[in-house]
């Protein structure tokens, strides 16, 4: 019993560093997002994303309400699912790569981990670091490839005439709007996750590198999110 003890407290010691680092990463974030909240409610138009989703609606409404513009919708939104497929394919190669590193525990873990100071060398906390950029991948491809699934649809459903329109519900400017805006969203996560790959990438170094890489990425995030200065 004494030796199982002992063997928890030298896990807790090798890795607390690490864990450490990880939550206050997690706090960083949850408290940017809550201050964010915080001021879009007293002031939507705070967001970059709320004047994004506006802007999409409003041109929906105006395309499908006014016939000959249909040439212009077709050539919008095939630029916006060129940008998506560009990113898929982007986010597989990095897939790949990340997958490859995950091959190569024993060497590269020893050579990246140079710089790192307090945390673990331990193979296994490279493994759990490796499995969560691989994650962080995943859900850009996922959110990629869902933002091409819907304006693909859009794309069909822009050009509907307009007595289609008022004959059913699901095809009313209203409702193409909203999906549009769901491909928008989903472009905004996929983004989003991949500046969240950077200190990840920053903690293949070492704990100390995730939490400021992620105090960064924040930062820059602070003024992109912001209508007034938004990029």
């Amino acid at each position: 019993m004494n030796h199982d003890y002992s063997a928890v407290g030298g896990w807790l010691r090798e890795f607390a560093p690490d864990a450490a680092a990880v939550a206050l990463s997690i706090m960083i974030v949850i408290g940017y997002y809550l201050v964010l909240r915080a001021r879009v409610r007293r002031d939507p138009t705070h967001s970059i994303h709320f004047v994004n989703e506006l802007t999409r609606r409003i041109w929906v409404e105006s395309v499908m309400s006014k016939p000959g513009k249909d040439v212009m919708a077709v050539q919008t939104l095939r630029n916006f699912i060129m940008v998506g497929i560009l990113m898929v394919s982007t986010t597989t190669l990095l897939i790949i790569g990340t997958m490859t590193l995950s091959g190569h525990t024993e060497n590269i873990s020893r050579t990246w981990h140079i710089l790192n100071v307090s945390g673990s060398n331990a193979g296994e906390i490279w493994i759990v670091k490796v499995m969560c950029l691989l994650a962080d991948f995943l859900i850009v491809f996922f959110s990629y490839a869902m933002a091409i699934r819907l304006a693909t649809q859009v794309l069909f459903m822009i050009n509907v005439p307009k007595e289609f329109q008022d004959a059913h519900p699901m095809l009313s400017s209203q409702h193409v709007a909203r999906r549009l805006n769901l491909a928008g969203l989903m472009n905004a996560v996929g983004l989003r996750a991949m500046f969240f790959a950077i200190p990840l990438v920053f903690w293949l170094f070492g704990p100390i590198f995730l939490v400021v890489a992620m105090a960064g990425v924040v930062t820059i995030l602070s003024r992109l999110d912001r209508h007034q200065s938004g990029l």
